[in-house]
């Protein structure tokens, strides 16, 4: 039988299968020997031990597509980082190392600005236009209004989520755990539980955990990050991570151009920043986390 390992407690495995199963599985000894440690999203094979406990053993874990080291997770199709207007101030630096992040693994993100209700500051314009036009899918709103089942806020989140197994980041208070009760018409971040065996163990938020929307659609919820190294990488290669900053590369004058000590007349980045062509917020970002990387500093 094939399923998708949802938890992992003290040497149990949680696996969900068709028709919203969920049994409780050990490893085989195999997976030790071989130092593979099985993670909250991969597909395995398990033979069942007992149907009526729902109890089984995992045979084999099938071919990763990727894996996460924070969260640790596998086979992630997409990410949505969740981060607010207000309450907490958004910390922009935070978010690009986020977004960083998930570019070094080829994940597509969509980021989701909550809490619009309490914009007094008049951000949501401003920041969807920087992440938008850094290439970035954004959702404006408030989980509030996403309780409407017909609100466009809801319809866009959905679409996002559908058929895929999608990682949910972003920094404490930002509404992660209430989006996710909100998907699920249940407390399920308070009780931390999808089924009773689950709730046997120990439950905190250290540990990564998938929650079922379907048989075919998952969430990955993720404890609250105030901060966020970005993996370790050769300083050079971080340009690649911006992906607004294609565009205008192709004019530098050097086709090794770092963007960073170059003058205006020869990097088209650094004029495009200038100009209002990239957001200026996000170069300095990325001057930042460039002298990170290059100084072997990790933040």
């Amino acid at each position: 039988m094939r399923g998708k390992i949802i938890k992992g407690i003290a040497g149990f495995y949680y696996v969900h299968t068709g028709g919203g199963s969920v049994y409780e599985c050990k490893a085989k000894g195999i997976f030790r020997k071989d130092k593979i440690k099985p993670l909250p999203g991969d597909d395995v094979e398990i033979s069942v031990l007992s149907e009526e406990e729902k109890e089984g053993n995992i045979e084999r874990l099938l071919e990763r597509r990727n894996s996460l080291i924070r969260p640790a997770a596998a086979n992630v199709d997409g990410a949505l980082i969740i981060f607010a207007l207000k309450d907490p101030e958004p910390n922009l630096n935070l978010l690009d190392r986020f977004l960083v992040y998930m570019e070094q693994q080829d994940i597509p993100v969509t980021i989701f600005f909550n809490k619009s209700d309490l914009d007094d500051a008049n951000r949501c314009k401003r920041l969807s236009e920087i992440y938008r036009r850094a290439g970035y899918k954004v959702i404006t709103g408030s989980v509030a209004e996403a309780e409407n089942e017909k609100s466009g806020v809801y319809s866009e989140l959905m679409e996002v989520l559908k058929g895929k197994t999608t990682v949910l980041a972003g920094p404490s208070g930002v509404g992660k755990s209430s989006l996710t009760n909100l998907l699920f018409r249940e407390s399920v971040m308070e009780v931390g539980v999808l089924s009773e065996k689950i709730r046997r163990g120990k439950h905190t938020t250290r540990h990564t955990e998938l929650f079922a929307l379907s048989d075919d659609s998952y969430i990955l919820d993720t404890p609250g990050f105030t901060s966020l190294a970005v993996m370790e990488s050769d300083a050079s290669r971080l340009k690649d991570y911006f992906p607004e900053f294609s565009e205008f590369s192709r004019e530098c004058r050097y086709s090794g151009c770092l963007h960073v000590g170059e003058g205006e007349s020869l990097c088209a980045v650094k004029r495009a920043v200038k100009e209002g062509g990239i957001s200026e917020e996000r170069y300095e970002n990325y001057l930042q986390i460039y002298d990170e990387l290059k100084n072997g500093r990790r933040r």
